[in-house]
């Protein structure tokens, strides 16, 4: 594995490509070691520490399973940040006992708090604003069923959220193109996240020259006669390109961004690509607790 001295993983474009890319092949090799129950004790005695100040599940059981299959020794804490406690305080009793922190918060701003006083690297397990290690487990999939990502066509049919925004930070740096299709109001226009390799779109059609098909709840300030259009249809699918992979967010609401046809429709495969989300952050582990060659 590829060493650079900041080992934390807080925004996807954070890491130089060939890291990157690194992690999504040793997540390919770790797949293969996970279905023959032959998972490398490459974590044996390291101390993890998982905490959980958000919602959710997925990602965060997917860290504790892996550490633990991977000979780690890892520690859920019930930690709140920004309460009374402050976020420096938090993260020098943290160093005292942890080699790796695996952190899901609301605030991004509080992740790097903890990371610019931290020994220990920190993994962004999701932030209000970005969800990297989701992107990053489904392009690793993805690289799985298609062998390349170069070229790589995604179409996004969300709003500016955690979940679209760590695409829009992947097109920053690796080999892929980036649309967005929403109503105006809910575009990425962050200018520090905006790029060649993204763009912006009001056109459901846009979906039909997709590779890859993401979506995303609904944003909670919109009404269904503006997102109704927006909504994957089983037919929607069906126009598409014939080897398409959909890859609904979980939680998926039903009737709102998808149709539950969709759900069923040969393209979606987001109960296979959630499997590598696992193994990503697997990889994304060893990556971080890995030492330079001397």
């Amino acid at each position: 594995m590829i060493f650079i001295p900041n080992r934390d993983f807080l925004e996807f474009h954070s890491l130089p490509i060939e890291v990157i890319f690194a992690v999504i092949d040793r997540a390919g090799k770790l797949a293969a070691h996970w279905h023959g129950r032959t998972m490398p004790q490459s974590l044996l005695g390291k101390r993890i520490g998982i905490i959980v100040d958000d919602t959710g599940w997925r990602n965060t059981t997917a860290f504790d399973l892996g550490a633990k299959a991977m000979g780690g020794v890892c520690v859920q804490t019930p930690i709140s940040f920004n309460v009374r406690e402050t976020t420096v305080d938090i993260a020098g009793y943290l160093d005292n006992w942890f080699d790796l922190l695996i952190i899901r918060t609301k605030e991004l701003a509080t992740l790097q708090e903890v990371a610019s006083v931290a020994d220990a690297p920190v993994i962004n397990a999701r932030t209000k604003t970005n969800h990297p290690c989701e992107t990053l487990g489904d392009l690793a999939y993805v690289q799985s069923v298609r062998g390349t990502l170069d070229g790589l066509k995604v179409v996004g049919v969300a709003a500016d959220a955690n979940i679209f925004r760590s695409w829009v930070e992947a097109s920053k740096i690796m080999p892929i193109h980036v649309t967005q299709v929403y109503p105006e109001r809910w575009h990425v226009t962050d200018p520090d996240l905006l790029n060649q390799n993204f763009r912006t779109s009001t056109d459901i059609r846009d979906l039909l020259d997709a590779d890859v098909i993401v979506t995303d709840s609904w944003p909670s300030d919109g009404t269904e006669s503006e997102l109704l259009p927006f909504q994957v249809s089983a037919s929607l699918l069906d126009r598409g390109r014939k080897n398409v992979i959909f890859l609904p967010c979980p939680p998926v609401a039903r009737g709102e961004e998808v149709t539950s046809d969709a759900m069923m429709h040969r393209a979606c495969q987001s109960r296979q690509a959630k499997s590598f989300l696992l193994h990503a952050q697997n990889a994304l582990m060893e990556w971080a607790l890995t030492k330079p060659v001397s």
